[in-house]
Protein backbone atom coordinates (compact mmCIF):
# COMPACT_ATOMS: atom_id res chain seq x y z
CA UNK A 1 0.00 0.00 0.00
CA UNK A 2 1.42 3.37 -1.02
CA UNK A 3 2.75 5.80 1.60
CA UNK A 4 0.76 9.03 1.28
CA UNK A 5 0.44 12.40 2.93
CA UNK A 6 -2.36 10.91 5.08
CA UNK A 7 0.09 8.27 6.37
CA UNK A 8 2.56 11.04 7.14
CA UNK A 9 0.02 12.85 9.31
CA UNK A 10 -0.96 9.60 11.02
CA UNK A 11 2.68 9.17 12.07
CA UNK A 12 2.67 12.69 13.50
CA UNK A 13 -0.38 11.73 15.56
CA UNK A 14 1.48 8.62 16.76
CA UNK A 15 4.37 10.80 17.92
CA UNK A 16 2.00 12.74 20.13
CA UNK A 17 0.23 9.63 21.45
CA UNK A 18 3.48 7.86 22.35
CA UNK A 19 5.34 10.89 23.66
CA UNK A 20 8.08 10.60 21.02
CA UNK A 21 10.42 13.55 20.54
CA UNK A 22 11.43 12.78 16.95
CA UNK A 23 10.31 10.91 13.84
CA UNK A 24 12.68 9.77 11.07
CA UNK A 25 11.49 8.80 7.61
CA UNK A 26 13.88 7.32 5.05
CA UNK A 27 13.43 6.03 1.53
CA UNK A 28 12.91 2.25 1.28
CA UNK A 29 12.67 1.95 5.07
CA UNK A 30 10.19 1.79 7.93
CA UNK A 31 9.78 4.84 10.24
CA UNK A 32 11.77 5.31 13.45
CA UNK A 33 10.49 7.13 16.54
CA UNK A 34 12.78 8.50 19.24
CA UNK A 35 11.39 7.86 22.72
CA UNK A 36 13.36 8.79 25.85
CA UNK A 37 16.43 9.28 23.69
CA UNK A 38 16.27 5.85 22.00
CA UNK A 39 15.31 5.12 18.38
CA UNK A 40 12.48 2.59 18.02
CA UNK A 41 11.63 1.09 14.63
CA UNK A 42 7.95 1.05 13.62
CA UNK A 43 6.83 -2.05 11.73
CA UNK A 44 4.44 -0.30 9.39
CA UNK A 45 4.20 2.70 7.03
CA UNK A 46 7.05 1.54 4.78
CA UNK A 47 7.88 4.26 2.24
CA UNK A 48 9.64 4.18 -1.11
CA UNK A 49 11.89 6.92 -2.47
CA UNK A 50 9.24 8.05 -4.95
CA UNK A 51 6.51 8.16 -2.30
CA UNK A 52 8.57 10.26 0.12
CA UNK A 53 9.56 12.60 -2.70
CA UNK A 54 5.88 13.16 -3.49
CA UNK A 55 4.96 13.80 0.15
CA UNK A 56 7.82 16.29 0.50
CA UNK A 57 6.70 18.23 -2.57
CA UNK A 58 3.13 18.39 -1.26
CA UNK A 59 4.29 19.84 2.06
CA UNK A 60 6.54 22.59 0.65
CA UNK A 61 5.52 25.99 -0.62
CA UNK A 62 7.26 27.44 -3.68
CA UNK A 63 9.96 29.24 -1.68
CA UNK A 64 10.77 26.14 0.34
CA UNK A 65 10.87 24.01 -2.81
CA UNK A 66 13.37 26.44 -4.37
CA UNK A 67 15.58 26.31 -1.25
CA UNK A 68 15.40 22.51 -1.26
CA UNK A 69 16.46 22.36 -4.90
CA UNK A 70 19.40 24.68 -4.25
CA UNK A 71 20.63 23.45 -0.85
CA UNK A 72 19.36 19.84 -0.83
CA UNK A 73 17.76 20.48 2.57
CA UNK A 74 15.10 22.77 4.02
CA UNK A 75 13.44 23.42 7.39
CA UNK A 76 9.71 23.90 7.81
CA UNK A 77 7.16 24.14 10.61
CA UNK A 78 3.85 22.28 10.54
CA UNK A 79 0.78 22.77 12.71
CA UNK A 80 -1.63 19.86 13.11
CA UNK A 81 -5.02 20.64 14.62
CA UNK A 82 -5.09 23.48 17.13
CA UNK A 83 -2.36 22.36 19.50
CA UNK A 84 0.39 20.25 17.95
CA UNK A 85 3.33 21.83 16.15
CA UNK A 86 6.31 20.15 14.50
CA UNK A 87 9.68 21.21 13.10
CA UNK A 88 10.37 19.35 9.85
CA UNK A 89 13.76 19.02 8.18
CA UNK A 90 13.72 17.53 4.67
CA UNK A 91 17.09 16.48 3.26
CA UNK A 92 18.75 14.31 0.64
CA UNK A 93 20.35 10.97 1.54
CA UNK A 94 22.14 9.18 -1.33
CA UNK A 95 19.97 11.22 -3.65
CA UNK A 96 16.68 10.27 -1.97
CA UNK A 97 14.41 12.27 0.34
CA UNK A 98 14.55 11.80 4.13
CA UNK A 99 12.69 13.53 6.96
CA UNK A 100 13.74 14.45 10.50
CA UNK A 101 10.72 15.71 12.47
CA UNK A 102 10.72 17.18 15.99
CA UNK A 103 7.57 17.48 18.14
CA UNK A 104 7.54 20.90 19.78
CA UNK A 105 6.17 21.68 23.22
CA UNK A 106 2.57 22.86 23.21
CA UNK A 107 3.00 25.27 26.11
CA UNK A 108 5.69 27.58 27.33
CA UNK A 109 7.35 26.29 30.46
CA UNK A 110 9.36 28.21 33.01
CA UNK A 111 13.07 27.58 33.41
CA UNK A 112 12.30 25.94 36.75
CA UNK A 113 9.80 23.58 35.10
CA UNK A 114 12.51 22.72 32.56
CA UNK A 115 14.89 21.88 35.46
CA UNK A 116 17.33 24.56 34.36
CA UNK A 117 19.46 26.59 36.82
CA UNK A 118 17.66 29.45 38.55
CA UNK A 119 20.34 31.96 37.53
CA UNK A 120 19.16 31.79 33.89
CA UNK A 121 16.17 33.88 35.02
CA UNK A 122 18.57 36.84 35.04
CA UNK A 123 18.71 36.76 31.23
CA UNK A 124 15.18 38.10 30.91
CA UNK A 125 16.12 41.14 33.03
CA UNK A 126 19.15 42.17 30.96
CA UNK A 127 18.87 45.40 28.97
CA UNK A 128 21.48 44.88 26.27
CA UNK A 129 24.31 42.64 25.10
CA UNK A 130 24.59 39.15 23.62
CA UNK A 131 23.43 35.93 25.31
CA UNK A 132 24.25 32.55 23.74
CA UNK A 133 22.62 29.18 24.33
CA UNK A 134 24.78 26.41 22.89
CA UNK A 135 24.70 22.65 22.63
CA UNK A 136 24.29 19.81 20.15
CA UNK A 137 21.18 19.34 18.05
CA UNK A 138 18.24 18.25 20.21
CA UNK A 139 19.65 19.59 23.47
CA UNK A 140 16.74 21.95 24.15
CA UNK A 141 18.26 25.26 23.03
CA UNK A 142 15.09 26.48 21.30
CA UNK A 143 12.94 25.51 24.28
CA UNK A 144 15.19 27.41 26.69
CA UNK A 145 15.13 30.53 24.52
CA UNK A 146 11.36 30.28 24.08
CA UNK A 147 10.98 30.25 27.87
CA UNK A 148 13.19 33.34 28.24
CA UNK A 149 11.40 35.25 25.47
CA UNK A 150 8.04 34.29 26.98
CA UNK A 151 9.07 35.67 30.36
CA UNK A 152 10.16 38.95 28.76
CA UNK A 153 6.86 39.04 26.90
CA UNK A 154 4.94 38.51 30.16
CA UNK A 155 6.86 40.96 32.34
CA UNK A 156 8.36 43.78 30.22
CA UNK A 157 7.08 46.32 27.71
CA UNK A 158 9.41 45.60 24.79
CA UNK A 159 9.40 45.21 21.04
CA UNK A 160 10.67 41.68 20.43
CA UNK A 161 11.71 40.54 16.95
CA UNK A 162 12.61 36.91 16.29
CA UNK A 163 14.25 35.47 13.17
CA UNK A 164 13.83 31.70 13.00
CA UNK A 165 14.24 28.74 10.68
CA UNK A 166 11.48 27.74 11.10
CA UNK A 167 9.26 29.45 13.69
CA UNK A 168 8.88 26.83 16.40
CA UNK A 169 7.07 28.58 19.25
CA UNK A 170 4.37 31.13 18.44
CA UNK A 171 4.36 34.09 20.84
CA UNK A 172 1.24 36.19 21.33
CA UNK A 173 1.42 39.82 22.38
CA UNK A 174 1.21 40.22 26.17
CA UNK A 175 3.22 42.96 27.90
CA UNK A 176 5.42 43.11 24.80
CA UNK A 177 4.85 43.42 21.07
CA UNK A 178 6.29 40.39 19.25
CA UNK A 179 7.06 40.05 15.55
CA UNK A 180 8.31 36.66 14.34
CA UNK A 181 10.00 36.33 10.95
CA UNK A 182 10.69 33.02 9.24
CA UNK A 183 13.68 32.33 7.03
CA UNK A 184 12.85 31.97 3.30
CA UNK A 185 9.23 32.98 3.94
CA UNK A 186 9.64 36.46 5.45
CA UNK A 187 13.38 37.07 5.08
CA UNK A 188 16.15 35.78 2.77
CA UNK A 189 18.81 35.21 5.44
CA UNK A 190 19.53 35.64 9.14
CA UNK A 191 22.05 38.41 8.50
CA UNK A 192 19.68 40.41 6.26
CA UNK A 193 16.89 40.03 8.82
CA UNK A 194 19.08 41.28 11.69
CA UNK A 195 20.29 44.27 9.70
CA UNK A 196 16.71 45.12 8.75
CA UNK A 197 15.54 44.66 12.35
CA UNK A 198 17.80 47.50 13.49
CA UNK A 199 15.51 49.84 11.53
CA UNK A 200 12.38 48.36 13.13
CA UNK A 201 12.79 49.76 16.65
CA UNK A 202 13.50 46.49 18.51
CA UNK A 203 14.43 46.13 22.16
CA UNK A 204 15.06 42.37 22.04
CA UNK A 205 16.27 40.25 19.10
CA UNK A 206 16.21 36.47 18.90
CA UNK A 207 18.35 34.99 16.12
CA UNK A 208 17.53 31.32 15.68
CA UNK A 209 21.09 30.31 14.84
CA UNK A 210 24.39 32.01 14.04
CA UNK A 211 25.49 29.93 11.07
CA UNK A 212 27.96 32.18 9.29
CA UNK A 213 30.28 35.14 9.51
CA UNK A 214 27.72 37.70 8.35
CA UNK A 215 25.11 36.64 10.90
CA UNK A 216 27.66 36.74 13.75
CA UNK A 217 28.81 40.18 12.64
CA UNK A 218 25.22 41.45 12.47
CA UNK A 219 24.38 40.00 15.90
CA UNK A 220 27.42 41.60 17.54
CA UNK A 221 26.62 44.94 15.90
CA UNK A 222 23.05 44.75 17.19
CA UNK A 223 24.32 44.08 20.71
CA UNK A 224 26.81 46.94 20.42
CA UNK A 225 24.03 49.37 19.55
CA UNK A 226 22.09 48.79 22.76
CA UNK A 227 19.87 45.81 21.95
CA UNK A 228 19.47 42.57 23.91
CA UNK A 229 20.32 39.74 21.50
CA UNK A 230 19.77 36.02 22.03
CA UNK A 231 21.08 33.31 19.72
CA UNK A 232 22.34 29.73 19.50
CA UNK A 233 25.48 27.90 18.39
CA UNK A 234 26.24 24.22 17.94
CA UNK A 235 29.09 23.89 20.43
CA UNK A 236 29.47 21.64 23.45
CA UNK A 237 30.80 24.07 26.06
CA UNK A 238 30.82 27.76 26.94
CA UNK A 239 34.42 28.54 26.07
CA UNK A 240 34.09 26.63 22.81
CA UNK A 241 31.25 28.96 21.81
CA UNK A 242 33.54 31.97 22.09
CA UNK A 243 36.28 30.27 20.07
CA UNK A 244 33.72 29.20 17.47
CA UNK A 245 32.48 32.76 16.95
CA UNK A 246 35.99 34.15 16.64
CA UNK A 247 37.21 31.25 14.48
CA UNK A 248 34.84 31.93 11.58
CA UNK A 249 36.71 35.17 10.86
CA UNK A 250 40.01 35.59 9.04
CA UNK A 251 43.10 35.93 11.20
CA UNK A 252 43.34 39.69 10.60
CA UNK A 253 39.75 40.17 11.88
CA UNK A 254 39.90 37.94 14.93
CA UNK A 255 41.52 40.49 17.23
CA UNK A 256 38.76 43.01 16.49
CA UNK A 257 36.07 40.37 17.04
CA UNK A 258 37.56 39.39 20.40
CA UNK A 259 37.52 43.05 21.39
CA UNK A 260 33.87 43.38 20.39
CA UNK A 261 32.84 40.18 22.15
CA UNK A 262 34.60 41.23 25.34
CA UNK A 263 32.34 44.29 25.42
CA UNK A 264 28.98 42.83 24.37
CA UNK A 265 28.91 39.19 25.50
CA UNK A 266 26.87 38.86 28.69
CA UNK A 267 26.45 35.12 29.22
CA UNK A 268 26.82 31.69 27.62
CA UNK A 269 24.92 28.52 28.51
CA UNK A 270 25.98 25.11 27.18
CA UNK A 271 23.16 22.55 27.35
CA UNK A 272 22.97 18.78 27.03
CA UNK A 273 20.10 16.36 27.66
CA UNK A 274 20.99 13.31 29.77
CA UNK A 275 19.01 10.14 30.57
CA UNK A 276 17.56 10.22 34.08
CA UNK A 277 18.98 7.82 36.63
CA UNK A 278 15.79 5.89 37.30
CA UNK A 279 12.80 5.61 35.02
CA UNK A 280 12.28 7.28 31.67
CA UNK A 281 12.91 10.75 30.32
CA UNK A 282 15.86 13.11 30.08
CA UNK A 283 17.08 16.00 32.18
CA UNK A 284 19.09 19.06 31.08
CA UNK A 285 22.69 19.60 32.05
CA UNK A 286 23.71 23.28 31.90
CA UNK A 287 27.17 24.82 32.10
CA UNK A 288 26.84 28.57 32.78
CA UNK A 289 29.27 31.43 32.11
CA UNK A 290 28.59 35.06 33.05
CA UNK A 291 30.98 37.57 31.54
CA UNK A 292 32.46 39.76 34.25
CA UNK A 293 35.45 42.12 33.77
CA UNK A 294 37.97 39.33 34.40
CA UNK A 295 36.32 37.02 31.83
CA UNK A 296 36.05 39.90 29.36
CA UNK A 297 39.79 40.52 29.71
CA UNK A 298 40.58 36.85 28.93
CA UNK A 299 38.33 37.00 25.85
CA UNK A 300 40.05 40.17 24.67
CA UNK A 301 43.58 38.81 25.26
CA UNK A 302 42.85 35.40 23.69
CA UNK A 303 43.30 33.28 26.82
CA UNK A 304 40.17 31.11 26.67
CA UNK A 305 41.58 28.18 28.64
CA UNK A 306 41.89 30.37 31.74
CA UNK A 307 38.16 31.13 31.69
CA UNK A 308 37.46 27.71 33.24
CA UNK A 309 39.37 28.73 36.36
CA UNK A 310 37.24 31.86 36.71
CA UNK A 311 34.10 29.76 36.30
CA UNK A 312 35.23 27.47 39.13
CA UNK A 313 35.54 30.38 41.54
CA UNK A 314 32.55 32.30 40.16
CA UNK A 315 29.69 30.35 41.78
CA UNK A 316 28.60 33.44 43.72
CA UNK A 317 28.04 35.21 40.39
CA UNK A 318 25.99 32.31 39.03
CA UNK A 319 28.71 30.54 37.08
CA UNK A 320 28.74 26.75 36.90
CA UNK A 321 31.27 24.47 35.23
CA UNK A 322 30.32 21.21 33.56
CA UNK A 323 31.83 19.26 36.47
CA UNK A 324 29.85 21.22 39.08
CA UNK A 325 26.63 20.79 37.11
CA UNK A 326 27.21 17.04 36.80
CA UNK A 327 27.99 16.70 40.50
CA UNK A 328 24.77 18.46 41.46
CA UNK A 329 22.67 16.20 39.23
CA UNK A 330 24.31 13.12 40.77
CA UNK A 331 23.80 14.53 44.26
CA UNK A 332 20.08 14.95 43.54
CA UNK A 333 19.94 11.34 42.24
CA UNK A 334 18.86 12.58 38.82
CA UNK A 335 21.70 11.00 36.82
CA UNK A 336 24.04 8.09 37.49
CA UNK A 337 27.53 8.75 38.81
CA UNK A 338 29.12 6.57 36.11
CA UNK A 339 27.40 8.67 33.43
CA UNK A 340 28.72 11.83 35.07
CA UNK A 341 32.27 10.48 35.17
CA UNK A 342 32.06 9.63 31.49
CA UNK A 343 30.79 13.08 30.49
CA UNK A 344 33.09 15.20 32.66
CA UNK A 345 36.07 16.97 31.09
CA UNK A 346 37.83 16.53 34.45
CA UNK A 347 36.34 13.48 36.24
CA UNK A 348 38.49 14.06 39.32
CA UNK A 349 37.08 17.59 39.74
CA UNK A 350 33.54 16.24 39.39
CA UNK A 351 34.14 13.56 42.04
CA UNK A 352 35.75 16.11 44.39
CA UNK A 353 32.76 18.43 44.03
CA UNK A 354 30.35 15.54 44.63
CA UNK A 355 32.18 14.51 47.80
CA UNK A 356 32.01 18.07 49.16
CA UNK A 357 28.28 18.22 48.46
CA UNK A 358 27.69 14.95 50.27
CA UNK A 359 29.63 16.12 53.31
CA UNK A 360 28.34 19.69 53.53
CA UNK A 361 25.74 20.84 50.97
CA UNK A 362 25.40 24.64 51.06
CA UNK A 363 21.91 25.87 51.92
CA UNK A 364 20.16 27.11 48.82
CA UNK A 365 22.89 25.97 46.47
CA UNK A 366 21.20 22.66 45.63
CA UNK A 367 17.75 22.98 44.16
CA UNK A 368 15.21 20.37 45.14
CA UNK A 369 14.08 18.07 42.34
CA UNK A 370 10.84 19.04 40.62
CA UNK A 371 7.83 17.99 42.66
CA UNK A 372 9.70 17.49 45.92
Amino acid sequence: MAFTRADFYRLLERMVEQGASDLHLSSAEYPFLRRDGELVRQDDAYSTAMELEEVARELMNDSQADVFEKNRHVDMALSVGQDDRFRVNVYRDRGNVSFAIRLLDKDFRTLQELNLPDQLDRFSEMKDGLVLVTGPTGSGKSTTLASIINKINQTRSCHIITVEDPIEYVHGNHQSLVHQRELYTDVPSFADAVRAALREDPDVLLIGEMRDQETIRAAVTAAETGHLVFSTLHTGDCVGAIDRMVGVFNADEQLAMRQQLSMVLRAVVAQHLLPVAHGTGRIPLAEVLFVNPAVANLIRTSKPSQIYSLMEIGAAEGMMTLEYALAELVYRNQILEEDARRLARDPAAMVSRLQRLRVNPVAGEIRKPQGS
